[in-house]
């Protein structure tokens, strides 16, 4: 089919707007149609933004305008004027209230796991925590709240989506985990082009349109640094628990400083460091190599007044083709120990 706007507006003629139940051509939604080369960019707009359905939607406009010929689809959302609403029949009816992670009376101890720069391995630990927590008894949720690098889902093996009935999202779970990621609502690894309010508005949605149940635990797995997603999460949640991850390396350590300089400025709690790719341990001599340095995780310790819960060497999980989770280490593991150990430790030190 040849790609011309003429096409593509036809072909999302059958996507409706779910709040109007119309299609978004029949609307006005379809705003803005650009094509370049293969490449189209859109913007729609519907008559609510940021809901669940907003995102079902988004993944199927991409679909759609690509089996009209289109390589990639940059997508922008606007939402209709109120007066475009009525037109055409809106003013969606209240939806029942249903409890919020972020309600008062929630029991859910949330901890958010940091670190100052990105290849330290935050995601690793926050995975390994979470299943460890799990396999120990607790109900533990995760949300991969780095938007732009999202990974919980590759390193879990979690090929499946959240299911979506409604306004609800029920996460996927998986090793008894529930969770939760942006990259479950982003097409074929597609870049994610959103600006700061959009990204808090996400996390709103992870918080409040996700079916979570009751948890004990929730861990977020945050962007490197001190940017809007770490500052929307501080807001969010006052009395949100934190874990610094860096390597033994000094430049880790002093950049690792600043996320907990931020954790202790916004009275979070810091429960402690994970020093991870601490040393690497030869299999054939059980000898010990700082391939990183030493010292890093205790003069951060020291700086932020804390502890240091573990130390992690550089490893990686025995591959098992019947249960495929790349970077989740199995209890049996001697690194899927020492993340028991953290667990174990950081239960002890929330008192839950």
């Amino acid at each position: 089919m040849l790609l011309t706007e003429e096409n593509i507006v036809q072909a999302l003629q059958d996507i409706q707007d779910p709040d109007l139940n119309k299609s978004i051509v029949d609307t006005g939604g379809v705003r803005e149609v650009k094509i370049k080369g293969d490449n189209v960019s859109l913007k729609i707009a519907l008559a609510k933004t940021g809901t669940p359905e907003q995102m079902q939607l988004q993944q199927q406009i991409v679909q759609t305008v690509k089996e009209t010929g289109a390589e990639s689809v940059g997508l922008r959302f606007d939402t209709l004027s109120e007066e475009e609403v009525k037109k055409h029949g809106g003013a969606a009816a209240a939806k029942e209230e249903k409890p919020s992670l972020l309600s008062e009376d929630n029991k859910t101890e949330f901890i958010a796991v940091t670190s100052g720069k990105g290849g330290v391995g935050k995601s690793t630990v926050s995975v390994n925590l979470a299943t460890a927590m799990a396999r120990a008894g607790k109900k533990v949720g995760i949300i991969d709240a780095d938007i732009y690098g999202f990974s919980v889902p590759d390193m879990m093996g979690i090929d499946q989506r959240p299911t979506v009935q409604g306004e609800t999202i029920y996460p996927v779970e998986r090793f008894g985990v529930k969770v939760i990621s942006m990259g479950f609502f982003v097409e074929d690894n597609a870049p994610v082009i959103w600006r700061g309010p959009m990204l808090g508005k996400m996390l709103n949605n992870f918080f409040n349109e996700v079916e979570w149940g009751e948890l004990d635990y929730l861990i977020l797995d945050l962007p490197p640094g001190t940017g809007d997603v770490a500052l929307d999460i501080h807001t969010m949640l006052p009395e949100c628990k934190e874990l610094i991850v860096s390597t033994p390396h000094a430049t880790a350590a002093f950049v690792a400083a600043r996320a907990g300089a931020m954790a202790i400025k916004t009275n979070h709690e810091i429960l402690g460091v994970i020093e991870n790719m601490a040393y690497f341990e030869s299999k054939i001599t059980g000898e010990k190599e700082y391939v990183f340095g030493q010292g890093g995780g205790e003069r951060l310790t020291e700086e932020l007044k804390t502890e240091l819960l573990g130390q992690i060497p550089l490893g990686q999980p025995d591959v098992d083709e019947e249960v495929f989770a790349p970077s989740v280490y199995d209890k049996e593991h001697p690194i899927g120990a020492i993340y028991a150990d953290i667990a174990e430790r950081v239960i002890d030190k929330i008192g839950k």
